[in-house]
């Protein structure tokens, strides 16, 4: 099977589109200042629970089945969007992102279950320690950022968990573009 074959896939947590766009609002400033950097698409945000990379898609059946056995096993909750902050560092910036207040820790715990049970399956297991986030920006050079705009829990209703997102992600040229294949209600 040709790479070309194989389906792309990444299981997420929806953020309501009012969300996205108070970010939009916070980061237009930034945009001016990060003008080489890759702007996520507001329909391309969203909090990354898992990237499985590249599927045979005879494995999707299997990809269903743990994504619900894992949302099954989860009770749904309230995350706020809070702060923002920069990957590695705000002093060489690679990576833009507003922050996701988990005080329930149910993307942690949604994030921890996905990654022990598809690396049961084989999918390789991440290093890092999770951080929940909506990615706002990629800069190809890092870059330094000086001030960020503040992102305040209070500004807005919480955001509600309470399913899960199963993505295709077809690349092109023009960046990335995310096709829902399924999602899985929690409990």
């Amino acid at each position: 099977m040709t790479e070309a074959q194989r389906l792309r896939l990444f299981i997420a947590a929806d953020v309501p589109k009012p969300h996205l766009e108070r970010i939009g609002e916070l980061t237009d400033e930034l945009r001016a200042a990060l003008a080489k950097a890759r702007w996520t698409p507001i329909e391309n945000q969203h909090v990354t629970l898992k990237f499985l990379g590249a599927t045979s898609p005879e494995d999707l059946p299997r990809v269903r089945d743990v994504c619900a056995a894992v949302a099954r096993g989860h009770v749904h909750s309230d995350v706020w969007l809070a702060g923002m902050g920069a990957f590695p560092n705000l002093r060489r910036a690679r990576v833009l992102w507003a922050g996701i207040d988990d005080p329930f820790r149910v993307l942690t715990e949604l994030a921890s279950d996905l990654d022990h049970r598809f690396g049961e399956l084989g999918f390789v297991a991440e290093e890092r320690p999770y951080t929940p986030h909506v990615t706002v920006a990629r800069l190809r050079t890092p870059a330094r950022i000086d001030h960020l705009p503040e992102l305040r829990a209070e500004e807005l209703p919480p955001l509600p968990i309470d399913h899960l997102s199963l993505y295709r992600s077809r690349l092109s040229p023009r960046g990335a573009v995310y096709e829902l294949i399924d999602s899985f209600a929690l409990a």
